[in-house]
C-alpha cells in the first residue's frame, strides 16, 4: 500500500508538511540525543537544500526563538509542532537567521516563517539537519512517517491520529 493510500484508509486527523525542501530523514539518525532519543516528542528531520522554512500546517505560531533557529506552531487540530533548525545552532545567537513571523501569528500550510543562512551556518562548523517534532506526541495514538526521501514544500512529512 502506498503512501497516500495509507493516508485515506487510516483518516488521520492530522497533517503535518515539510517546512522546507530537501531529504526527509528518521529523527533517529539527528546526532543530538534531545531529537535522535525523541525527549521533546516523536517526527522526523529535514536536510534542507536552501535556507527558507515554512509553516508545516494551518495554525498559531505560538513560540518565535529570540535566536531565530526555532519557531513552533500549534496546527488547528492541536499538534504542536517544532522546527528546529540546525543542532546547537542556538548559539549562534541570531546569527545567520532572520525571523519573519511573530508569536501569535495565524499561518497557513507553506507560508514562509524563518529563513537562514545554511552555507554560513555550515562554514560555522554547526550541522544543519532540521528536526521537526510533534512536541504533545503523547496526545497521538499512532504518529505516522516516511522517511529516506526526497521532498518539497508542502509534501506530507508525518500524519496524526488521535
Amino acid at each position: 500500500m502506498g503512501f497516500l493510500e495509507n493516508i485515506l484508509k487510516r483518516k488521520e486527523i492530522g497533517v503535518i508538511v515539510s517546512p522546507a525542501a530537501g531529504e526527509v530523514i528518521s529523527i533517529r539518525k539527528v546526532s543530538d540525543p534531545t531529537f535522535g532519543e525523541e525527549i521533546l516528542g516523536k517526527g522526523v528531520a529535514v536536510i534542507p537544500k536552501e535556507g527558507k522554512f515554512h509553516a508545516p500546517a494551518d495554525g498559531t505560531v505560538t513560540t518565535v526563538f529570540p535566536t531565530g533557529h526555532a519557531v513552533a506552531v500549534t496546527t488547528d487540530e492541536g499538534a504542536e509542532v517544532l522546527i528546529h533548525i540546525g543542532i546547537d545552532t542556538v548559539k549562534l545567537n541570531g546569527e545567520h537567521f532572520r525571523v519573519l513571523a511573530q508569536e501569535g501569528q495565524k499561518v497557513k500550510a507553506g507560508e514562509l516563517l524563518l529563513e537562514a543562512d545554511l552555507e554560513q551556518i555550515q562554514a560555522a562548523g554547526y550541522e544543519i539537519v532540521t528536526p521537526v517534532v510533534i512536541c504533545n506526541s503523547a496526545d497521538y495514538s499512532d504518529i505516522g512517517t516516511e522517511t529516506d526521501r526526497e521532498v518539497a514544500v508542502g509534501d506530507t512529512i508525518i500524519m496524526l491520529r488521535k
